[in-house]
């Protein structure tokens, strides 16, 4: 009797728990039903179709023919979308570490704690909107959107091979560390609601910070990992200054090849997705696992 009448009272806080949840997403489910139901399913219809008449965006259905198109006879779109894979795929775990030895770093009582947690999220504040845009059009872009330049002697001396390996892994770096403020925010949340008592008890015990990383810190913020994880994964996909997003855009605005522009985009999207979704299934996979262990 008592088992049920605990199994009936954490179903009860379970289905709270789910309408809490569904009350504060209420205003996101409506907006999108109203908002993008009606402009998804139009881009789904358009990718398969062909503007015959730009007035009243007149439409000709004409099958796979955008697909076969972008797959077969486009030269740019698959090299384009391999680049953008790839240093997704390099700059997204970067990012997690990154932001991670930081959110740890910062989280420690030193001096000037709160100091260096405004420089590392000051990126994000400068890195778009209006102040982005002034930077950009006073000539900018050298300094933002590249990193350090290597000096002019150590370029003679290290020659044009090392010289561009070292300026792209500096390149690299300042992408990093500009899209790590929001990551590191939420590393710090996480951290911080890690009892103190847990690290106590394991110095007790004689475990090393290293221990103490792997067995408190790292399980205790799993699922802030995995929503950095996503969220970077998001964000390098969608990026404005993402190649591939431009070549869509181009496709669309600048050759006013719609259909071929939303083929495109849906590529894209199911890519993302499918891989968004994989790294959850991977995520729920290990985390089972460690709870049989």
């Amino acid at each position: 009797m008592k088992t049920e009448k605990k199994r009936k009272k954490i179903m009860t806080m379970r289905r709270r728990r789910g309408l809490e949840a569904l009350m504060f997403l209420s205003p996101w489910l409506i907006g999108t039903c109203v908002l993008f139901i009606y402009p998804i399913f139009s881009s789904v219809k358009l990718s398969f179709s062909e503007i015959v008449r730009l007035r009243g965006f007149v439409m000709e259905w004409v099958g796979l023919e955008n697909y076969e198109y972008i797959f077969a006879y486009d030269i740019n779109f698959m090299p384009t979308f391999l680049e953008v894979v790839k240093d997704t795929l390099i700059n997204t775990p970067l990012t997690l570490v990154f932001s991670m030895v930081i959110a740890m770093l910062i989280n420690r009582p030193v001096f000037g704690r709160g100091f260096f947690r405004s420089c590392f999220f000051l990126p994000v504040l400068l890195g778009s909107g209006y102040v982005m845009a002034q930077l950009l059009s006073i000539g900018a872009t050298g300094s933002v959107g590249v990193g350090i330049e290597v000096p002019p002697l150590l370029q003679e001396l290290l020659g044009s091979s090392i010289v561009s390996f070292v300026q792209a892994f500096l390149d690299r770096i300042t992408v990093v560390l500009w899209k790590s403020g929001v990551q590191i925010l939420l590393f710090l949340a996480g951290l911080q609601g890690i009892s103190s008592s847990l690290y106590e008890a394991a110095k007790c015990d004689g475990a090393t910070q290293w221990e103490m990383f792997w067995k408190i810190t790292l399980p205790s913020i799993a699922p802030i990992v995995l929503l950095n994880f996503v969220y970077s994964l998001v964000t390098y996909f969608a990026s404005s200054d993402n190649e591939l997003v431009q070549y869509i855009i181009d496709e669309v605005f600048t050759e006013t090849q719609f259909g071929r522009g939303a083929a495109m985009g849906w590529v894209y999207f199911a890519f993302v997705f499918l891989l968004c979704g994989f790294v959850f299934l991977m995520a729920r996979v290990i985390s089972s696992k460690s709870e049989r262990e």
